[in-house]
């Protein structure tokens, strides 16, 4: 399910930091934790999986970038000075139609700072609007709005490696990773790799955002954005739609838009 969001700026503060992902996705935690902090807790250290013996953790939210216009760029100061009142962000989190009214509601009318100690905007949610519910084929295009991430981490080494495309080993992490993240939050269903085919369409620019700035736990997490057509089971399309596509989708990666069926169909 995907939610969109009417932030209104209530004071006159208007310098954000461009690395602002982490600040929204420790909000929404922040919210659910609100409104219940077993389902919290869940979300945050254990996510969607098999059993307790399984390390695969598997968030169930993503979000977009937050649409605010055309902001000036203070590069040098990483911050971006933002004038529009009302801004607008989409959420979505991998659950049925049911839980619809109980989100909007969490949401709704929720005050909050997004920034760090030096920098940030005091917002409240206006208005909180389900989408509609999209139709999806086996066969589908999509464009990346936020990184897609793939990650793979050496025997002996000490810090993951973020992968681009043309790695010869990104392909089959991709389809894996889609396949570990359906089976362990579909279970008992299950699928296998066969059933996924993967394909970019375009050249890829690498992006990447800063997790946890300013504490002793900072690290920058690189993904890639580009066009993919994916051939999969449509329950497929519709995890990543709702959960994202990417590793760390709680933290704002691989938030997918522009769907189009695929001319090959």
């Amino acid at each position: 399910m995907r939610f969109e969001l009417t932030l209104n700026r209530t004071t006159k503060q208007r310098m954000l930091p461009m690395d602002y992902q982490y600040y929204i996705s420790a909000w929404i935690y922040k919210v659910l934790k609100q409104a219940d902090a077993d389902f919290a807790n869940f979300l945050h250290n254990k996510g969607y999986r098999k059993d307790e013996n399984d390390n695969k953790l598997y968030k169930l939210f993503c979000f977009s970038r937050l649409n605010f216009g055309k902001p000036k760029l203070w590069k040098e100061k990483k911050l971006f000075e933002i004038s529009a009142h009302e801004i607008k962000l989409q959420i979505s989190f991998d659950v049925n139609e049911a839980a619809t009214n109980f989100i909007k509601g969490l949401f709704m009318l929720q005050e909050f700072y997004l920034g760090d100690k030096f920098n940030g905007i005091d917002f409240k949610v206006a208005k909180v609007e389900a989408l509609p519910k999209t139709e999806f084929s086996e066969s589908m295009r999509y464009h990346l709005q936020t990184p897609w991430v793939i990650s793979f981490k050496a025997e002996n080494a000490r810090y993951p490696q973020y992968l681009s495309p043309n790695n010869e080993l990104f392909e089959s992490l991709t389809i894996n990773h889609l396949v570990e993240k359906y089976n362990n939050t579909r279970y008992p269903k299950s699928i296998t790799t066969g059933q996924i085919n993967f394909r970019r369409l375009n050249d890829f620019k690498r992006s990447g955002f800063v997790m946890k700035p300013g504490t002793a736990q900072q690290s920058r997490i690189v993904g890639n954005l580009f066009e993919f057509e994916l051939n999969a089971p449509v329950e497929v399309h519709e995890m990543i739609w709702s959960a994202g596509v990417s590793e760390k989708s709680s933290s704002g990666f691989g938030w997918i838009e522009g769907i189009e069926k695929s001319k090959t169909e």
